[in-house]
């Protein structure tokens, strides 16, 4: 024993160090690997959403194609079909700024879309400003471009509808549908894309919806740990074979 109170150099045998190594080894070495497999994986999924965001790309340039039975939602579709002016509605509550700086309170403009030989569909035409809700008007005809939005899912914080006003707070058409009596609505709501009209109002969606991409984050984070890792481990290891 030295005079700092630690084992001596003689006592340390390479042989019990190398025991000591090997068993630390074992635990870390599994570890390890699942750290660098769990990165892998998120780089094979960068590459495999980045795929996705580049479809919908193209999709987005490209003119909208008929829409389909069962529509994907990150393709762009066209429908056309006659608006029912007994179900205009609003669908949920937003604070925007307008061009002036002022903030105005508003909801997406919702109709039912309903067309020859197939079920009605809701439409989001867009947001506007709830204190213009009355002075919507709609064509006979209505030519819609978009894309298909699955519908949402309740949850604890969702508001109470209020039909007798046609506002809503939960986007689902099997939920909206019977309140507005249209119990045979599509499955899905389109979301109108495009411009504004020169009133500025309903306000579509700019852009396809895309789905986040955080892979190369998560594969930082796991090739970022596995060097943590792989950095203790070593430096553990020389402090055993240190006299």
């Amino acid at each position: 024993m030295s005079a700092t109170g630690r084992p001596s150099a003689e006592r340390r045998t390479p042989p019990a160090a190398s025991r000591r190594i090997a068993s630390f080894g074992l635990l870390c070495g599994p570890v390890f690997l699942i750290l660098v497999s769990l990165g892998i994986w998120q780089i094979n999924r960068l590459a495999w959403k980045e795929a996705i965001l580049a479809s919908i790309a193209h999709a987005e340039r490209a003119p909208p194609v008929p829409l389909p039975a069962t529509p994907s939602p990150f393709e762009k579709v066209f429908v056309t079909g006659t608006p029912d002016p007994a179900t205009i509605s609003l669908f949920g509550d937003d604070v925007r700024a307008t061009k002036t700086g002022d903030t105005v309170i508003g909801g997406e403009l919702l109709v039912v879309l309903r067309r020859a030989g197939a079920a009605p569909i809701l439409v989001d035409l867009g947001w506007m400003p709830y204190a213009d809700f009355g002075k919507v008007t709609l064509p006979p005809s209505l030519a819609v471009s978009g894309f298909a939005q699955a519908p949402e899912r309740p949850n604890y914080f969702t508001p109470k509808d209020d039909p007798a006003d046609h506002q809503f707070y939960l986007l689902a058409p099997s939920r909206i549908g019977p309140a507005l009596g249209v119990p045979d609505l599509a499955a899905f709501v389109l979301v109108a894309m495009g411009e504004p009209p020169a009133r500025g109002w309903p306000e579509p969606a700019a852009n396809l919806p895309r789905p986040p991409n955080d892979h190369l984050q998560y594969a930082l984070t796991w090739f970022g740990l596995a060097g943590v890792l792989l950095a203790q481990f070593l430096y553990w290891c020389f402090k055993v074979y240190r006299p």
